[in-house]
């Protein structure tokens, strides 16, 4: 079974951006471009909701937030749903601890999924991303940071990542969730 997320992720500058924009734009094949708003909730799991342009989903990935190979479950909603759902995850006790608001660009180049993001407070990040059995994470990880290195992008620590979650959940404490 197909379901362990393999991802590599690094910030990136407003000229990498554009520079892997034009890149992935002659390149790739462009899959879509999306405006989201994702609720993380605050528990043990890593549990989220979001609504997008074309809906919405619910999902868990089990693991630490910035791992490069977790499993991931998610449930496809209407976008009418969102609101119904935040109702149920928090009369159940789950608190919303963040919210992204996010511009993503998508994109498919050969068997990578790739994102550009700009998440609002946040920053740019490129993403890529496959989806593995178990046995093959190690292979597909190493596959994924060699395209890294092909499109001149440093991999950014999973320490770095880690302490900017961190000062974003602190910067965002004043909005009203």
């Amino acid at each position: 079974m197909k379901n362990i997320e393999v991802e590599i992720r690094s910030f990136v500058t407003d000229e990498e951006y554009v520079r892997l924009k034009k890149y992935f734009d002659l390149e790739g094949e462009f899959v879509k471009e999306d405006e989201q708003t994702t609720l993380y909730f605050d528990c043990k799991e890593d549990l989220r909701l979001q609504k997008n342009n074309s809906g919405g989903k619910i999902w868990y990935k089990s693991g630490k937030i910035h791992d490069d190979q977790r499993e991931e479950i998610e449930i496809k909603i209407d976008a009418d749903d969102f609101d119904n759902s935040r109702k149920i995850f928090e009369n159940l006790g789950y608190k919303v601890e963040i919210i992204w608001l996010r511009h993503r660009l998508q994109y498919q180049l050969d068997d990578i999924k790739i994102t550009l993001d700009d998440t609002k407070g946040y920053g740019k990040i490129l993403e890529l991303e496959m989806i593995s059995s178990e046995e093959n994470n190690d292979d597909i990880l190493n596959k994924l940071k060699n395209k890294m290195t092909e499109l001149n992008i440093e991999i950014t620590p999973k320490e770095e990542f880690n302490i900017r979650f961190e000062e974003y959940k602190e910067g965002r404490k004043w909005l009203n969730v």
